[in-house]
């Protein structure tokens, strides 16, 4: 089957939402608005709603014909501190913030499928619609569920939806196991002896031994990661210094790690702080180290994934979705309700055209023309998963 018809007749309202939304970003678990806005939407459609999972979590409840399954279904709601470079009429009003990841989209997409899943209850048991805060790297995916998400909401499978520029529109991409890398921090100080710039045989350079563990860590992945596998470390922060003839005291150094295994993880938080501390003593100088995980990798399950993909095909034809699509090294918080849960997380393509740049991005729009693919998406995949009848 192609898009539902009753959620094509609403694009145009979905339109509205969306741009609504993007209008008026909000940073994770500051999303009081958005929050306000799905809460009452989903009571409007007749809809049980419960607030204040995760601070700004929305969660609705949908009873279809009577049935033992259940099912969740996530959004995410927050957007990114990035100062907006789009000159369109819902551009952001609020300066420093803006969907630059499609949230507003995701939010949008699962509005549209609950409202016809009120109106139709085409399927038997429950579906969870949870609208999660705060993905863009502050853990409200990890928060819903400690808060107990799937205690309150009893959810036996959980799925979740990106879209994906780069990937056309009415195209998406499934695959059973990693989709998107763990993502560890580290950060390095590197504490050596100050001295003036014009004696540095007084000192211990602490900037100099800093570079040194900044080249050495690039040979982690190249020397000690089975070339078979896969795994990322960038330093993305260096900080030492406050005057051009003074060699600092001690240098800061950041960044970020990205692997789809734990046995990666914790290979390359080894290596990590073998290169920094032996690389540092070797020039007389020490290095404290401290790595932290910030998100699981996640990673589908085999039979949920079979399930969204036969949803996924219903709508947009076999032909149409991917399952050859390498995962990415970006991260996402969902990772954790997939620990929780078995499920499944796909792409949806946002396109190349305007608004096509990647995630992100100042310059980056959802492309509302997918609205109503991804809402059928989650309408079919429920209609499947919780089939009512015989």
């Amino acid at each position: 089957m192609p898009v539902i018809n009753r959620i094509a007749a609403i694009h145009d309202d979905m339109t509205a939402w969306r741009r609504d939304i993007h209008a008026h970003p909000e940073l994770g678990f500051q999303e009081e608005r958005t929050s306000a806005i799905v809460a009452e939407k989903l009571e409007s459609f007749g809809i049980q709603v419960h607030r204040g999972l995760a601070k700004t979590g929305v969660v609705g409840i949908l009873e279809g014909a009577p049935g033992a399954g259940a099912i969740a279904l996530r959004a995410d709601m927050d957007a990114l501190p990035i100062l907006e470079g789009n000159d369109v009429a819902h551009r952001s009003v609020n300066d420093g913030a803006m969907h630059a990841c499609g949230h507003d989209g995701h939010t949008t997409m699962l509005l549209g499928a609950a409202q016809y899943l009120a109106e139709t209850r085409n399927f038997a048991g429950t579906v969870y619609f949870v609208f999660q805060p705060a993905e863009e790297g502050l853990g409200g995916g990890e928060a819903m569920v400690k808060e107990g998400l799937f205690e309150r909401f009893p959810a036996t499978a959980v799925y979740g939806m990106h879209n994906w520029p780069g990937l056309p529109p009415g195209e998406i991409a499934v695959r059973t196991g990693p989709m998107m890398a763990a993502c560890d921090e580290f950060t390095i100080t590197v504490e050596g002896t100050g001295a003036h710039g014009a004696m540095p045989h007084l000192g211990h350079d602490a900037v100099v031994a800093a570079a040194q563990i900044v080249t050495g860590l690039q040979s982690i992945v190249a020397r000690n990661v089975d070339p078979l596998e896969a795994g990322v470390v960038s330093v993305t922060m260096i900080h030492g210094g406050d005057a051009f003839n003074v060699i600092p005291q001690a240098v800061e150094l950041a960044g970020t790690v990205r692997t789809f295994k734990p046995e990666m993880r914790d290979l390359i938080a080894a290596n990590i702080q073998r290169i920094a501390e032996g690389t540092a003593m070797a020039l007389g100088a020490k290095a404290t180290v401290n790595v932290e995980g910030r998100f699981p990798a996640t990673v589908n399950t085999a039979d949920e994934t079979t399930r969204a993909e036969a949803a996924a095909q219903a709508v947009v034809g076999a032909e149409r979705v991917h399952r050859d699509l390498a995962p990415c090294m970006g991260s996402e918080d969902f990772a954790y309700m997939l620990h929780a849960r078995p499920g499944s997380y796909i792409w949806i393509g946002n396109g190349l055209g305007p608004g096509g740049c990647f995630l992100h991005n100042p310059g980056y729009d959802f492309n509302d023309e997918i609205l109503p693919i991804g809402a059928s998406y989650w309408a079919t995949l429920v209609e499947r998963e919780l089939a009512a009848g015989p």
